[in-house]
């Protein structure tokens, strides 16, 4: 009997031994399905949810359940990032002081303008991920079909425009164009990709005809110097010269209208003179006699008053002395 005892002991704690460890095991095991049905997203992230291979569903921000794995696949993607491809430069070290690479990426940034010159344009294009499904599953390679889009669509906008306009004042507008044809090539493959900007950083002549250029900036520089001058001094003289012309004009002018006066009032003069003098013709002579010895006698130096009857008038008149007698 004590045998029998011991060895059914020994049996009992040899089964709870093993149903231990397989609870042990089960409990390990739920937990581990329950760890992978279990995931996170964060802030300014999507979660893709497949199953077996399959797009179910899209996720946000929050604590969320999927079947085990193996079943569903979970993909994060950051959706609120800016991203950026460089074209014809590549940064090697950002910071306060940025480093770029010493390679000259040319088969991407030298191109021909439309006034068949050529010309090495540096830009970047910053993007967010706007549809992560479409990113992920309706294009193989989306960074490389945006840098090849991208490429496309500025070697066109480029070759529209002038060498003039790619330098200098044309940039701004070039840039905004090349984002507006981007994006619409973008939404016709279906990337999911919004375009945030798109900037042209170094836009210079090729190295061998930089002199040249150089040299036709100067001569451009020294024309628009030469109008500006011209202008300047035209701005001086002509509006002077006007001036002084207003003014000749208007003292003819003056003259005129003083001049046109005079004679009509030395005509209503003589008019009314010649009215008076129809009346009464003695009285009239008598009167202008008065007035004319009256205008001409304050001139005279000297008055000689002679008898009428006196015929010979010399030896009595002093002839002033011209010189010294001899």
């Amino acid at each position: 009997m004590a045998r029998y005892n011991t060895y059914d002991l020994t049996e009992s704690f040899k089964n709870f031994k093993v149903g231990k460890y397989l609870t042990v095991i089960w409990v390990i095991i739920a937990f581990i399905i329950l760890i992978s049905c279990m995931y996170q997203i964060g802030p300014g992230e999507a979660g893709i949810i497949q199953r077996f291979g399959k797009h179910v569903r899209t996720t946000h921000a929050g604590l969320h359940l999927k079947l085990p794995a193996g079943i569903e696949k979970l993909t994060k993607v950051n959706i609120e990032h800016v991203f950026k491809e460089e074209f014809g430069y590549r940064t090697r070290k950002a910071g306060v002081v940025t480093e770029y690479e010493d390679k000259k990426y040319q088969e991407e940034s030298l191109m021909l303008t439309g006034d068949l010159n050529c010309a090495e344009v540096e830009w970047i294009v910053q993007f967010k991920i706007a549809e992560p499904e479409k990113y992920l599953f309706k294009v193989r390679r989306p960074e490389t079909t945006l840098r090849d889009l991208s490429e496309a669509v500025t070697r066109q906008v480029i070759g529209d425009r002038t060498v003039t306009e790619v330098l200098t004042v044309g940039r701004e507008e070039i840039a905004n164009q090349i984002q507006l044809q981007l994006q619409e090539l973008i939404n016709l493959y279906e990337v999911g990709i919004k375009v945030i900007t798109v900037k042209l950083q170094d836009v210079n002549p090729p190295d061998p005809v930089k002199p040249a250029f150089n040299e036709v900036n100067e001569a451009k520089q020294e024309k628009e110097r030469s109008i500006n001058q011209a202008w300047e001094d035209y701005n001086k003289v002509v509006p002077r010269a006007e001036g002084e012309a207003q003014q000749i004009i208007a003292e003819a002018e003056g003259y005129e209208q003083e001049r046109v006066n005079r004679a009509l009032g030395e005509a209503k003069r003589f008019s009314s003179v010649l009215e008076e003098y129809r009346k009464a013709p003695e009285v009239t002579k008598q009167r202008l006699y008065l007035e004319t010895l009256n205008e001409i006698i304050p001139q005279v130096k000297q008055i000689y008053v002679i008898d009428p009857a006196q015929k010979s008038v010399i030896p009595f008149i002093p002839l002033p002395k011209t010189s010294e007698t001899q």
